[in-house]
């Protein structure tokens, strides 16, 4: 009676041994925290160390970020690390479309552990300016008159451009045929020149074109008005449900403690709050989401749901 009387007594945290989650978060941060991402120049590896820079200056922590080739490997990287919140990945689109395109050695789902959606980049749709259209319902009205006639751009399959043009032709049930170029920067000079009439493409690679009139910029593909993009309405008003948005976000491997998933996802929301933080994004072309780690799980799920259907509905392969 004395013992139970004596352990009742103690505080909560006393009784949690060693080696637990709540342990474990105690300690956490015990040494450095990389961030697993893709090689330098891209969009994936400024916000990864964007993060690192902004946790390392602001809390304290040492974290630092490890560029691996492009592919699956950075996913398997973080996959087979020690689940214990020491191991990041920074996943853009292709996390979740890769695996359904070709075979993986991952799971998105069950071998992850989501952290946060640090930001999300829309695209906007562009078209070259003798193409008689200044909206997307013009623009899928002379689609379905000229059916197969009409060309769009885009780089590799499974890349931003690609799926969300894709994914407009199908909910529009337009036949615009798809030109295959080898990245981005291809298909905006085949535009250009007038070679292809339209593309689904991130407004920061085309801004100059448009300011310069050389091309027209027509919607948005969030699902709501951006300041990224003034005044450009979104394609969902002509579409509606239309959305498309490449999301960043970060994930440690599965079985990580949810004590340890929640101290990271409390210091980086912190830190993406910052006004300063928020302004570098903007100027990326990026807008700060930081939502929690239920909310990034469930987009992660819908967004496999989305790109299954539409690869079973369209037959885009890896091929």
């Amino acid at each position: 009676m004395r013992l139970i009387r004596l352990i009742s007594s103690l505080p909560l945290a006393a009784l949690i041994l060693p080696g637990t989650g709540y342990a474990q978060a105690q300690e956490f941060p015990g040494k450095a925290i990389r961030i697993v991402a893709s090689p330098p120049g891209g969009a994936n590896n400024f916000i990864a160390r964007l993060v690192a820079q902004g946790l390392t200056d602001s809390v304290g922590w040492q974290v630092i970020v490890d560029n691996r080739p492009s592919g699956f490997i950075q996913g398997e990287i973080v996959a087979r690390s020690a689940p214990d919140g020491y191991s990041m990945l920074i996943a853009a689109g292709s996390f979740t479309v890769g695996p359904l395109l070709e075979k993986a050695p991952y799971d998105p789902v069950k071998d992850f552990a989501p952290v946060v959606l640090v930001a999300t980049s829309p695209n906007i749709v562009v078209v070259h300016p003798s193409l008689p259209v200044k909206s997307i319902t013009e623009l899928i009205t002379l689609a379905k008159s000229r059916p197969g006639q009409l060309n769009y751009g885009a780089g590799s399959t499974g890349s931003s451009g690609h799926l969300a043009s894709e994914l407009l032709k199908s909910m529009a049930r337009a036949d615009i045929v798809r030109i295959n170029y080898k990245g981005d920067g291809p298909a905006v000079v085949a535009l250009l020149g007038g070679e292809i009439q339209t593309m689904v493409v991130s407004g920061t690679t085309v801004a100059q074109h448009i300011k310069s009139g050389r091309m027209r910029a027509l919607a948005v593909t969030s699902p709501r008005p951006t300041a990224l993009f003034p005044g450009l309405p979104t394609v969902a008003a002509s579409v509606p449900g239309y959305e498309f948005v490449t999301p960043f976000g970060l994930l440690a491997a599965a079985q990580t403690p949810r004590a340890v998933i929640a101290r990271l996802n409390q210091a980086i929301v912190r830190l993406l709050s910052q006004p300063e933080i928020k302004q570098k994004f903007f100027d990326a072309g990026t807008e700060v989401v930081a939502n929690s780690p239920d909310e990034y799980a469930a987009m992660i799920k819908s967004e496999i749901v989305t790109w299954s259907k539409l690869i079973k509905e369209t037959g885009i392969s890896a091929q």
